[in-house]
């Protein structure tokens, strides 16, 4: 596989045409800090594109299967935002501010997706990416943290400029998480994006790392729908009204927050052993601003209809669903509506807000399609059935 490394990186190099720069905040999550012991890959997807849609893309003369969260105007899915392959490999980015030291114009900038969807159509391991970030032709055309993870549990931040990079191993990181925001731990200090983003992120996730018991729904429903402000000390989840949408998780600019949820590692690297554990991973995924969006399990082999592009602009009707509702929350009177968000219309006493009626619903589809998904608890192991059915 990696030998046609070189010839697909030559049609990448021609793509010159730009995507809208991406501000998130991401995580990795290893085995060990998990519920389950699956790794955790998360993505809470900022972007000034709202519109949004998850699609299959099919395998192409010996190119590996994948799922992904795409553009609504992409229509030949060409770059991939988030998404997992069928050996079980999965990626996801988060922009960076803080490392680009050169003079690349901005028309050769911005490929970070097309990147993203090059590796899921192309790698088994994380090893795997970073051969590939080494034999694609420069400038890369990046500016980001590249956050990956495979079937044997391992997992890695590469945050990556247009010559080079650095890598960040799973491995080795306190309590098994590895957090990223829009500014790189390698790059130039006290520049970028995201510092109370990252330190929210933080706060909320590490006290479950320390006691493994990080789960898809604390990522999504818990940290993309917090009203944490770590630099104002302050959590405004107690607010009903307006608070200005500043350093919070989740933004008026976030369009979608998806958990892309592993396998029990393992050490077989029998391609039938990967493809049978890939068709376990689950995408986590909601489409639009989280407090307000739907969550729907991906499987490598089956996108739900209401994540699918098949709305009048090729969004998905889940993310046109979800931007209904949060325009709700964005309508301060005289404009700048974007600046403020009315918590009184998410949460009221009654638990009939926007947002607590989207939670019972989400709450509802974990624990219908978690229930049998239990590694730690249960003892047993995924990894050692799909062994012992090999032939």
């Amino acid at each position: 596989m990696l030998s046609k490394f070189a010839k697909i990186a030559l049609s990448l190099a021609a793509l010159l045409w730009a995507a809208p720069s991406q501000s998130c905040t991401v995580a990795l999550v290893s085995a060990r800090a998990s519920a389950t012991g699956r790794p955790l890959l998360w993505k809470n997807r900022d972007s000034g594109t709202q519109d949004t849609k998850v699609a299959r893309v099919d395998s192409r003369d010996g190119s590996h299967a994948y799922v992904a969260v795409f553009n609504a105007s992409d229509r030949d899915c060409r770059e991939a935002w988030t998404g997992f392959n069928d050996v079980g490999f999965a990626i996801m980015n988060s922009a960076s501010y803080n490392l680009k030291d050169d003079n690349v114009p901005a028309s050769e900038m911005d490929r970070e997706g097309l990147v993203m969807a090059l590796a899921l159509s192309s790698c088994v391991t994380v090893d795997d990416f970073e051969r590939l970030l080494s034999e694609l032709p420069r400038p890369l055309g990046v500016e980001a943290n590249f956050g990956v993870i495979d079937a044997s549990g391992q997992g890695a931040f590469f945050e990556t400029d247009n010559d080079s990079w650095t890598r960040y191993n799973l491995s080795e990181a306190a309590d098994g998480i590895l957090i990223r925001t829009n500014y790189s731990h390698s790059g130039r200090p006290g520049e970028g994006y995201g510092f109370t983003r990252e330190a929210n992120a933080e706060k909320l996730l590490r006290p479950y790392a320390r006691t493994g018991s990080v789960s898809p729904e604390l990522l999504t429903s818990s940290l993309s729908c917090s009203w944490l402000n770590t630099t104002l000390d302050r959590d405004f989840s107690d607010c009903r009204g307006f608070v200005p949408d500043r350093d919070f998780i989740p933004r008026y600019t976030t369009s979608s927050t998806v958990v892309v949820e592993g396998c029990g590692p393992t050490a077989d690297t029998d391609p039938v052993v990967l493809k049978g554990l890939a068709r376990d991973y689950i995408m986590w995924t909601a489409l639009g601003y989280p407090p307000v969006a739907e969550i729907f399990p991906v499987w490598i082999d089956s996108v739900p209809e209401p994540l699918l592009g098949t709305a009048a602009n090729g969004a998905a009707p889940a993310s046109n669903e979800a931007k209904a509702r949060r325009d709700k929350a964005f309508h301060r009177p005289g404009g700048e509506k974007e600046m403020y968000v009315d918590l009184g219309v998410l949460y009221n006493d009654r638990a009939t807000g926007l947002a607590q009626t989207i939670g019972k619903l989400n709450r509802s589809t974990y624990e219908r399609f978690s229930k049998r998904r239990s590694l730690k608890s249960t003892g047993s192991s995924l990894n050692t059935r799909k062994q012992t059915q090999k032939p």
